[in-house]
């Protein structure tokens, strides 16, 4: 039995220096000439750190701006809750998923398959681990998720830049961003966005302390009223909003493959979150605090900021990091769509962004149908951000290893905070639960209400969304909710 524990130890050693072979030397981070020290500085990121900064970059962009709306919707203490729930939540099953992709990779490796010009996926890890059903759930899940994420970016982009030039309306705007948020195929992967993953964090902490700082300096407006929550539809639909907010590691598994050493991500994602909860917190808080209900009718909090160069900044810095988050969101369906085609081993960066830009025409489509920032996330984390993220990762890391041997040659063994296996699969089965029946099943009612009052009250297609001159027209219809 010692020897057999011996020779399991050599064999995940072994296999943790297969996946640690030195990717940094086919980077060229070997030479050590002035330009390619200066190209690798932003362009080359596989470190750890860059791991940190593209999940906290990438976990929160334009939900920052809605989440004192749905502070509105449920209330402070609620939503403090939820978010610190959800982030913990968020956190174990992104480590779920990593473990996944530690196991299924190690596993490759022993049969001697070369990832060297191939970036692994969710839905391939399923296939690997769990078979092609598995592999057609998260497939249809993450891909569908993945979409709608990049339209709400570019959805968010219109509504944020409108505030410094309302010359234009949201849907012109929405054409204009949607071609340069064009330009992000030339971006290879994750392992290139180095300096933007930098850049984004600065930019989403510097517009949530102004938005924190900003609403206490303007103090609470004459009659202000915090009456949430009011009613189950507004309820559900902001926790459901939260739960969507802590539900960005669709892409996990790339931003995994990227690192030069994946397996040390483990507890990555869960540091990301409690700098994101440091934002996310007292932003929300000071907002609801300052305006209260009045955010009901303003997804977007920078709508009720006034306006001056603090606010134009907070709109141009996040303009540019949605434009970031629509590459983080949009770059795996670049590669799905590479592999369907069949080029995306070629080594031609060219061939690959031209070949990228059809995947943008169904996004920028959908932005245009349905321009509802706010709702739309409440929408999208109810029916795919619970299957995508949570319900699916838990699940298939009890199938994968419902067996004594599968357990006890896992690559990954139970966390330190988890004492056995089976503490492991009851927390999962509590979650599974949990995000079946208030994620998808309150949520998913109380979305799909407040989506259907947002279509009937501003129709598809709608011109210009909550701008000021549609903003009667919508609070004459807030006596809907029961």
């Amino acid at each position: 039995m010692v020897m057999m524990k011996q020779m399991s130890g050599e064999v995940i050693i072994g296999s943790y220096r297969e996946m640690e072979k030195d990717l940094k030397q086919q980077d060229g981070l070997l030479d050590n000439s002035y330009t390619a020290q200066f190209k690798n500085l932003f362009w080359h990121g596989g470190s750890v750190y860059d791991a940190w900064f593209s999940c906290a970059s990438n976990q929160v962009a334009q939900v920052l701006l809605t989440l004192p709306y749905s502070f509105s919707q449920i209330g402070i203490v609620w939503g403090v809750i939820f978010q610190i729930f959800y982030g913990l939540l968020g956190s174990w099953t992104a480590y779920l998923i990593s473990c996944l992709y530690t196991e299924y990779r190690t596993r490759k490796e022993r049969e001697n398959e070369s990832f060297k010009n191939h970036v692994i996926q969710w839905y391939e890890v399923l296939d690997g681990l769990l078979g092609r059903h598995w592999k057609a759930a998260g497939f249809v899940f993450n891909c569908t998720f993945l979409l709608f994420g990049s339209v709400i970016q570019l959805i968010a982009c219109a509504s944020n830049i409108y505030y410094i030039h309302d010359g234009l309306d949201k849907r012109t705007w929405t054409y204009i961003f949607g071609v340069c948020c064009m330009t992000t195929v030339l971006v290879p992967s994750f392992h290139n966005y180095r300096i933007w993953s930098f850049l984004g964090v600065g930019m989403t902490s510097y517009t949530a302390w102004y938005m924190t700082i900003s609403a206490i300096v303007h103090g609470k407006v004459k009659g202000v009223k915090h009456s949430a929550p009011t009613s189950l539809v507004l309820y559900f639909t902001g926790a459901t909003n939260i739960l969507y907010t802590f539900g960005g590691h669709a892409v996990t598994v790339e931003i995994m493959h990227a690192m030069w050493k994946p397996h040390k991500f483990k507890g990555v994602y869960l540091l990301s979150t409690l700098y994101v909860l440091t934002m996310t917190l007292p932003s929300a808080i000071a907002m609801y605090w300052a305006f209260g209900d009045e955010l009901l009718h303003n997804a977007n909090a920078l709508a009720l900021l006034p306006k001056n160069g603090f606010r134009d900044l907070a709109v141009i810095l996040m303009l540019v990091h949605q434009f970031i988050t629509f590459g983080f969101a949009c770059t795996p369906l670049y590669f799905v769509w590479e592999k369907l085609i069949g080029i995306h081993g070629t080594k031609s960066l060219l061939l690959r962004a031209v070949a990228r830009l059809p995947v943008v025409l169904p996004i920028f489509f959908v932005a245009i149908i349905f321009p509802f920032f706010g709702p739309i996330n409440s929408m999208v984390g109810a029916f795919l951000v619970t299957f995508t993220v949570y319900i699916i990762p838990c699940a298939a890391h009890m199938v994968t290893f419902r067996t004594a041997f599968a357990r006890e040659n896992a690559v990954e063994k139970p966390p330190f905070v988890m004492p056995s296996w089976e503490a492991m699969y009851i927390f999962n089965c509590f979650a599974i639960i949990w995000v079946l029946i208030v994620g998808t099943g309150f949520g998913g009612w109380a979305s799909m209400t407040n989506f259907v009052h947002q279509v009937n009250t501003f129709g598809l297609f709608a011109k210009c969304y909550q701008c000021p001159s549609n903003t009667t027209h919508s609070e004459k219809h807030q006596n809907w909710l029961p």
